[in-house]
């Protein structure tokens, strides 16, 4: 069995709650893990007026991967601990691709009327490295009456191809149905760029179906018609959205993964929860730790540790099924760790029994 070396990154709030028992589950199907725990946070910003060090990449660069809690505390802007952690670190390793898995886990309700788990699994790609998520701008002629803020979008040739095409070969794995979000008719320049990457694309996949929808349509379609798509690409910002959406309809924000992934694996991917920190209700052991584990299971599937990987969604689903631990946002009383264990205990049952077959 190979050794991993993951870093963790807890953060701020329920992410170090929510972080402490993904670890406990990956201990259990997959032992040997060596883990090291950074802390960089919001709290270490207002201390040390930096969110990481200055060469926190540098000492990130060494690992198999890195496993992140959310962000994000009162007194800190989130611009700043967005900026001062996340994205540089995204950029830093190549990260091109946010994958967002959304569907609705078994056990669990859509916001959606008479909506079933087959109507609802949908996989978002999302850019990650570029469009709209851009440093090139800035205010001026500042407390005037004449004040701007100008803030630039970057579309690149290499950026729009090599994230469609990464979604179309995840469209060919699946059901071999991609939509693109787009918004062309409002966006002079950047979307029909971005339409005119997606049909360059699409030339070398004849097999796979294609739409190019309008952002806000696609958002409507999410919500009535969410059985009619599969998977989504789009750019930095409205693939952000698009994902929270469909999050929110698939059962919450506490249920759902993202992985931060570099296609070349010439340096360490990145995994987290969708949700935030949720500082009112950190270190209460009642923050639903199902987005952080099934993140971890992510992280153990593109390390290439599929049994393991399939041990840790299976235990979700199973627990979630069964409805005896649940935590207060998915109608339980079960605490975080409670939870946690459930899933681990299960995890470490089917990763025997899958091991053995």
């Amino acid at each position: 069995m190979r050794a991993y070396r993951i870093a963790t990154i807890p953060g701020d709030g329920i992410g170090v709650d929510v972080t402490v028992e993904a670890v406990k589950v990956l201990d259990r199907v997959l032992p040997g893990i060596s883990w090291t725990e950074f802390d960089w946070s919001c709290e270490n910003y207002l201390r040390t007026g930096a969110m990481m060090p200055a060469d926190g990449p540098a000492q990130l660069a060494e690992f198999d991967a890195i496993l992140l809690g959310a962000v994000g505390f009162p007194g800190v802007p989130d611009h700043i601990s967005l900026w001062g952690l996340l994205i540089p670190l995204r950029r830093a390793f190549g990260q091109y691709v946010n994958l967002r898995p959304v569907r609705l886990l078994p056990g669990t309700e859509s916001a959606l009327r008479d909506r079933t788990a087959e109507d609802l699994d949908i996989l978002i790609v999302r850019e990650n490295s570029e469009g709209e998520y851009s440093e090139i701008g800035g205010v001026h002629n500042p407390g005037r009456p004449d004040e701007f803020v100008l803030q630039e979008s970057v579309f690149t040739r290499t950026g729009c191809e090599r994230i469609i095409r990464y979604a179309f070969d995840r469209a060919a794995e699946r059901s071999g149905n991609l939509c693109s979000a787009t918004k062309s008719n409002g966006l002079i320049h950047s979307m029909p760029y971005w339409d005119n990457a997606f049909e360059r694309v699409a030339a070398d996949y004849p097999s796979v179906r294609t739409r190019q929808m309008h952002v806000d349509a696609l958002a409507a379609e999410i919500v009535l018609h969410p059985d009619r798509l599969d998977v989504i690409v789009g750019s930095n910002l409205f693939g952000d959205i698009l994902s929270d959406l469909a999050a929110a309809v698939t059962g919450g924000l506490g249920l759902a993964p993202s992985g931060n992934i570099n296609p070349a694996a010439d340096a360490p991917s990145m995994f987290e929860a969708v949700h935030g920190s949720a500082p009112d209700i950190a270190g209460m052991g009642i923050a639903d730790p199902v987005a952080q584990i099934l993140a971890g299971a992510m992280l153990l599937s593109h390390l290439g540790e599929h049994t393991a990987a399939a041990a840790v969604d299976r235990a979700v689903c199973d627990v979630l099924a069964a409805g005896t631990v649940r935590t207060p946002d998915l109608g339980g009383t079960a605490t975080t760790a409670e939870l946690g264990t459930a899933i681990a205990d299960r995890a470490a049952e089917l990763a025997n029994a899958l091991t053995e077959a």
